[in-house]
């Protein structure tokens, strides 16, 4: 989806945003496990080849030692241009046949509109090229179960690329996870928020676009990106509720998508809860935020009104308190946590662009150099996306509880 781009400042303007100490600090012995980690030292370079102008033009494989980018499609030279001017000279194409037949290519970076995506991944993979996507992997099971289907079958590599797996809170509470700071997460909520994206159902023209209509939860991937990634545990059932209010792009768009607002209660592989909540249409301020609620520990996701990243733990070193009817608070210790950024793990060539779109960028060449499966490859794709396809189902059956079926883990 459109938003501000973070990768968009400069290095200084980074260090002074964010202040010296939480650039050096970083989360004490963070592992892979966290879904970060130093790049095997290779001479390779990744010939790479971006199709989409638009949002593709926002990564950062330029800037990847073991990366360059030798070709780039779209249909508008406007968008060509930006991606020549975003990643160095290169070869345009127009049709995206005859771009998967450039000489020089290795793997693609796909981020063309939603409907194309499977589409274009598959396609590739046959043509034995590497495959970065952009978010959802798929509109349906079918689709996800043909991309599934070919990845196995090419030997290929797939990769989602889902900006929250990579945001600095989610990287933290993995790791945290992993050592069993929290305890037991029996619960976890996870919301993306975003009035205004009505603007987007329209080009300039006035033409629909694919986001015309869309339904909430086949977007779920911000949300199921945060929470599934921490707990390691599947969603297995679901209950949705939808809201519309019959406006008039609820009523003509191609999805037949009543919803503006669609509001999900999981239960997990683990018995657990999860409420997962994607809005287009609200009285508040945009966010892709999360919650991890342990019996130990609780990680609750910064604000968009201002309350800051909080840790509370249960401690036995705190006084005992009571709220104003006098009933016993807890021994809870309750901070404010300012997140490290995890740069360190990057080559420096690439720290001059922190966000998550950066360490995507490193995942999938890494990925590739060292053959192996990619932190989000395609099972996990799967995983963060079919979910919310049949939560929308569930909402459209006035919240009739559903059954996930769980495609397993990569390598299980």
């Amino acid at each position: 989806m459109s938003y501000n781009n973070p990768c968009n400042s400069s290095r200084r303007e980074f260090l002074k945003g964010v202040g010296a100490a939480a650039v050096v600090a970083a989360v004490p012995g963070v592992t892979a496990v966290g879904g970060v980690s130093p790049r095997t030292p290779s001479d390779k370079v990744i010939r790479m080849g971006v199709v989409g102008g638009n949002f593709g033009s926002h990564f950062q494989w330029h800037l990847d030692p073991n990366s360059k980018v030798t070709a780039v499609c779209d249909l508008r030279d406007d968008r060509l241009d930006a991606l020549v001017k975003a990643y160095g000279p290169s070869t345009k194409y127009k049709d995206f046949r005859q771009f998967l037949k450039h000489p020089e290519l290795d793997a693609i970076a796909v981020f063309t509109p939603a409907p194309l995506h499977v589409w274009m991944a598959t396609e590739a993979m046959k043509a034995n090229k590497h495959v970065f996507s952009a978010v959802p992997a798929g509109m349906s099971v079918e689709e996800l179960e043909l991309l599934l289907e070919t990845v196995n079958k090419t030997g290929m590599k797939y990769m989602m690329a889902e900006s929250s797996y990579y945001m600095p809170q989610v990287i933290t509470c993995r790791e945290w996870a992993h050592q069993g700071k929290f305890g037991t997460i029996f619960y976890t909520e996870a919301e993306y928020h975003h009035e205004g994206l009505r603007e987007l159902m329209f080009d300039e023209r006035g033409f629909p676009t694919w986001r015309h209509g869309l339904p909430p939860m086949h977007y779920p991937t911000h949300c199921t990106g945060i929470v599934m990634p921490i707990t390691g545990e599947r969603l297995v059932e679901v209950q949705a509720i939808g809201w519309g209010d019959g406006d008039e792009v609820l009523c003509t768009n191609e999805y037949k998508n009543p919803f503006w607002n669609t509001t999900a209660l999981f239960k997990t592989s683990g018995g657990h809860c999860s409420r997962i909540s994607v809005c287009w249409h609200l009285a508040v301020v945009g966010t892709e935020r999360g919650g991890i609620y342990g019996s130990q520990m609780s990680y609750i996701m910064e604000r968009p009104e201002g309350s800051a990243d909080t840790v509370v733990n249960i401690s036995k070193d705190v006084k005992k308190r009571t709220d104003s009817s006098g009933y016993p608070w807890g021994n809870l210790e309750i901070e404010p946590y300012k997140e490290p950024k995890h740069w360190e793990v990057l080559p420096s060539s690439m720290r001059v662009q922190i966000c998550p779109q950066t360490f995507l960028t490193h995942e999938f060449i890494s990925s590739i150099i060292e053959d192996r499966w990619p932190t989000v490859d395609v099972y996990e794709a799967v995983a963060f996306t079919v979910p919310g396809i049949i939560a929308h189902q569930s909402a459209l059956r006035g919240g009739e509880l559903l059954k996930i079926k769980d495609y397993g883990k990569a390598g299980a």
